[in-house]
């Protein structure tokens, strides 16, 4: 698990590092994929990637796992056959 404050209801930059909540719908109203599932999207993310402590902690909730972070904050992969991922919107605390 990173070393960071956890935040629950907003994150506190752009990036969204910490951000520990439970939003799981997409800016376009799309239902985030589970991070433990590669159905219907495959990636090659590990537990120790997630502030969670493991891809089934972090269930289907929008985060930024990437080391370093991706420059547009929050995002997962969405349900949706047809759109692979999308950006998440929790806002600034």
């Amino acid at each position: 698990m990173r070393e960071c404050l956890l935040y629950s209801d907003c994150r506190v930059d752009e990036l969204g590092v910490e951000y520990a909540g439970t939003s799981s719908t997409t800016v376009s109203g799309r239902t985030c994929q589970a991070w433990s599932s590669d159905t219907p999207h495959s990636h090659g993310y590990d537990d120790d990637e997630f502030i969670d402590g493991s891809r089934a902690a972090a269930q289907n909730y929008c985060r930024n796992p990437d080391d370093p972070p991706y420059e547009g904050g929050l995002w997962c992969y969405t349900t949706d056959p047809d759109m692979r991922w999308d950006f998440c919107d929790v806002p600034l605390c």
